[in-house]
């Protein structure tokens, strides 16, 4: 089935063309285009993606390399620097932004764990966010401080299938508080916030949609004991008490019980406190459940490490948000295709794999197939002897 074909297009065979096609027939995308289509521009960030271009000038230089070979390969016939940097300025971002989360979504579907540590059937989620600095007089427009830009995604990570489910785009300057406020909350979800995000009135919003949220304590928190429930000290649970929020503004804000939790973790021999409006998970059980909210950092630094998301082909915000979306259907391109041809291999192998083997013909999934090279058994060839005179 894929002989002949190259390995890139291999993976875009797994990218929903009929979903990109509506999306582009929504937003106008090929309107007055000729030659240079949306599906070409996809094409051509994905490639800088998967084969690292730091550079629209390095992206360029890649690419006419194989000029002979844009065809087969989706760049359409018309690919140059200017118009590849013409389309990601003008043409609407919001193509990329919703194909990121059909595939999102896709994604999650196929990779969800059946068996958590945890015995919690609803979504689990760890929500943070990053920032990218950017140079501002480059990009004027993220202001962050006097001699500094940057964006920040804030991530609604899903840490039972490792994808993110909601990623927002802001300049550096906009607090952290304020993306809660975007978020839609699933009732009977839980939700891992660091203390950073503790606002009692926001916190209670997601008390209001029926979900849970686990964060940790601020030092000056006023807490009233209305009693204690038993632990088990053994599991490194110091206490266990319910009470109410102490002040008359944090009253006014959060005005039901909260179940505060004093746990004493051995590893890095430290005292931690949360709070929580989950009042069944027990007390060990939900300091294991703040433990997860390590997931959504690591993904942030697996995908600056990994993917081209630091320096960028463009100045503008559109073009800023195209890579950072295409960044993202790259992540989640590579979960499908390890799903689908059962690849046991983690996300950073298969990238690395498939940097150097893009115009290869070889079956995608042979490719990335773990080969046993024990296994492999030596011809018994007899050796001519050499005489020297």
């Amino acid at each position: 089935m894929n002989q002949g074909k190259y390995i890139f297009n291999q993976l875009t065979d797994f990218l929903p063309q009929r979903v990109l096609d509506r999306l582009v027939e929504k937003y106008d995308g090929n309107k007055y285009v000729k030659f240079f289509s949306c599906w070409n521009q996809l094409s051509c960030m994905l490639f800088g993606q998967l084969s690292g271009r730091e550079s629209l000038r390095e992206l360029m230089i890649g690419l006419e390399a194989h000029r002979s070979k844009f065809y087969h390969l989706g760049f359409g016939r018309n690919v140059s620097r200017s118009n590849l940097a013409k389309v990601n300025e003008k043409r609407n971002y919001r193509i990329f932004e919703e194909l990121a989360y059909h595939l999102i979504d896709e994604a999650r579907r196929v990779t969800a764990i059946k068996n958590f540590d945890l015995n919690i059937k609803s979504n689990v989620y760890a929500f943070d966010s990053s920032t990218i600095d950017l140079c501002l007089s480059v990009f004027w427009w993220a202001e962050f401080r006097k001699t500094k830009g940057g964006v920040k995604l804030h991530t609604l990570f899903d840490v039972k299938t490792s994808i993110p489910s909601c990623i927002l785009i802001t300049k550096a300057s906009v607090n952290d508080m304020n993306a809660l406020d975007l978020l839609i909350y699933e009732p009977g979800g839980y939700y891992i916030l660091d203390r950073g995000y503790t606002d009692y009135e926001r916190l209670y919003r997601i008390t209001r949609h029926s979900a849970y949220f686990v964060t940790r304590t601020k030092k000056n928190l006023r807490f009233k004991r209305m009693y204690s429930n038993n632990v088990d000290k053994s599991t490194g649970v110091l206490s266990d008490q319910i009470g109410k929020l102490e002040g008359f503004y944090s009253l006014q804000y959060y005005p039901d019980k909260l179940r505060k939790i004093r746990y004493y973790d051995e590893e890095t021999d430290r005292i931690f406190e949360f709070i929580t409006n989950n009042f069944d998970l027990k007390a060990h059980e939900i300091a294991l459940l703040y433990k997860y909210r390590w997931k959504v950092e690591l993904f942030f630094k697996w995908i600056k490490q990994h993917l081209k998301i630091k320096s960028f082909w463009g100045t503008t915000p559109n073009a800023v948000k195209i890579q950072i979306y295409s960044a993202i259907i790259v992540y989640c391109l590579v979960a499908i295709v390890a799903y689908k041809l059962k690849v046991d291999r983690s996300p950073y192998e298969i990238l690395q794999i498939l940097s150097i083997s893009l115009f290869d013909k070889t079956p995608l999934k042979e490719l990335l197939t773990n080969q046993d090279y024990q296994d492999v058994k030596e011809l018994n060839c007899i050796q001519l002897k050499i005489n020297y005179i």
